[in-house]
């Protein structure tokens, strides 16, 4: 991530957390069996990690919404479209504009900009349909919120897609972006506060922020994950041990917790697969509508899945978040216990729907947002 020039002066400019994309130049395991008919879906590890599948027969976050506040989505993408709902653009528009498009404004897709629809497809591709991937909940929705072209983007246009999102539905807000390490001190001194302020009417609203944790093996995430409120995401490999690359879990809040990332720069399936927009696929990893990448920002939508699998049983945010952090587990130590590189463990989608305070019919009132509000 970068903070440099800007498109207008003054404004401070934020980027997508990607790591390295995996090169095919090692041998990989054997694929786990899988439950679905999505031909991708045994080189998903990063489901198996999570225990998702597992976790389906108490929730897969029917009447969920995650808003993906990135580069925007392939609105027509034929493993993403049933379950997208109405986006908005924050590029080069005041307040908004378009759709959540991957190509924004100008009609153009940059190649940094197939990052949000990797990770949409994560948190909610359409399951079991004999195409592609499956997602962590595969009957929550995504929202396509674009707030960055080429990449990168201001934190204003962040912010406003932040509250877009709460003001206009959504259970999770999931930030696989990051500014340098550094950055953090503009938000603890004030000079910077746009996103800080977001990610709290967020909280405020019932809206669960989960945000990646960075890219620069640093021991602190990055901002907007080192914001208190946000639940910062480091990065594991399929070993579950902690990616070369990947930020600490060090914040004041302690709110942090793992996912699966990828190895990078080992294989391609030693990373994460994933929908990238039609025909934008590496001819590396061998495939047009989908892609092996890794990251922070590839973890953080598995958090992201998990998180709609517990408001699929319509719980609050605070029974949200204790579910998540108590029944996160670290590999040779149990739950919990907090590490600067797991926060307080991957996260267990298993687990974590068990966990005490969800609804007694088991799933999410439909038609309503936070605190019984008309979504809108």
């Amino acid at each position: 991530m970068t903070l440099g020039s800007t498109r207008n002066p003054g404004r401070r400019r934020i980027a997508a957390v990607l790591g390295a994309a995996g090169l095919a130049v090692a041998a990989v395991t054997a694929p786990a069996a899988a439950a679905t008919n999505d031909p991708l879906r045994p080189q998903e590890w990063g489901l198996d990690q999570v225990r998702a599948e597992q976790a389906w027969p108490a929730s897969t976050g029917d009447g969920t919404v995650v808003a993906v506040v990135d580069s925007g989505v392939d609105l027509n993408h034929p493993d993403l479209r049933a379950n997208l709902v109405p986006g908005a653009t924050f590029i080069e528009c005041d307040p908004s504009c378009g759709n959540g498009d991957w190509k924004g404004p100008d009609g153009v897709g940059q190649d940094l900009d197939t990052h949000g629809t990797h990770v949409s497809g994560t948190i909610a591709a359409v399951t079991d349909n004999g195409i592609g991937v499956a997602g962590v909940a595969p009957d929550a929705q995504i929202m396509p919120i674009k707030a960055l072209e080429d990449g990168s983007g201001a934190f204003e246009d962040i912010a406003a897609g932040i509250t877009y999102a709460v003001d206009h539905g959504a259970d999770v807000v999931n930030l696989s972006i990051g500014a340098m390490p550094g950055v953090q001190a503009l938000t603890l001194t004030g000079l910077e506060s746009s996103v800080t302020d977001a990610i709290a009417y967020a909280e405020s609203e019932g809206v669960l922020v989960v945000a990646a944790a960075g890219n620069e093996s640093f021991p602190v995430c990055d901002t907007p994950a080192f914001e208190d409120g946000a639940l910062c995401v480091t990065a594991t490999t399929r070993e579950e041990t902690p990616a070369y690359y990947s930020n600490g879990a060090v914040k004041p809040d302690t709110f942090a917790v793992a996912g699966p990332g990828g190895a990078g720069l080992v294989a391609c399936e030693e990373d994460i697969v994933s929908t990238v927009p039609s025909g934008t696929g590496s001819e590396a990893c061998g495939e047009s509508d989908y892609d092996y990448y890794a990251g922070t920002s590839m973890a953080t939508p598995h958090v992201s899945g998990v998180a709609a699998l517990l408001f699929g049983q319509d719980r609050t945010l605070d029974n949200v978040k204790s579910a998540l952090v108590d029944t996160a587990r670290t590999p040779g130590l149990g739950t919990g216990v907090f590490t600067t590189s797991y926060g307080h463990g991957i996260v267990d989608a298993e687990a974590a729907t068990a966990y005490e305070g969800a609804a007694a019919t088991g799933t999410k009132s439909t038609g309503k947002g936070k605190g019984g509000k008309p979504r809108r």
